[in-house]
């Protein structure tokens, strides 16, 4: 394979390992949706949305986006109309493979709190 077969097959790899990791958070009381969407021109977001009994949407969230000649990466835990719970800084690195590296660790460090948060929130809910 070529290099950009390799970095096509890395993205797929990595967007795959990402959208399993946020698509097994879960609680037994909210309903939740895995989701993944196309950014433009050359981007993708993946992630899980929980459906909070107050009818506010609860969503984690991972990205990486070609912009010029770099590849931007975030992650972010946020809800409706607040302020993020949780806003990684986004990075821009040069190689595919750096980008990639940090999209496996943003997608770790959004799924890490899920437990925790989804309890927080329907506590303040209660």
């Amino acid at each position: 394979m070529d290099s950009e077969s390799l970095a096509a097959a890395g993205l797929l790899a990595a967007l795959s390992r990402a959208s399993e990791i946020l698509a097994d958070l879960h609680h037994p009381f909210i309903r939740s949706e895995r989701f993944s969407y196309f950014l433009p021109p050359a981007g993708v977001r993946v992630g899980t949305v929980f459906m909070l009994p107050d009818g506010r949407e609860l969503r984690f969230e991972v990205s990486i986006a070609a912009t010029g000649e770099s590849f931007h990466v975030t992650g972010a835990i946020t809800t409706e109309d607040e302020p993020p719970l949780l806003q990684l800084p986004g990075k821009n690195l040069a190689n595919i493979h750096d980008g990639l590296a940090v999209f496996d660790d943003y997608a770790g460090e959004v799924a890490a709190p899920a437990a925790r948060i989804i309890d927080r929130l329907l506590d303040g809910i209660v």
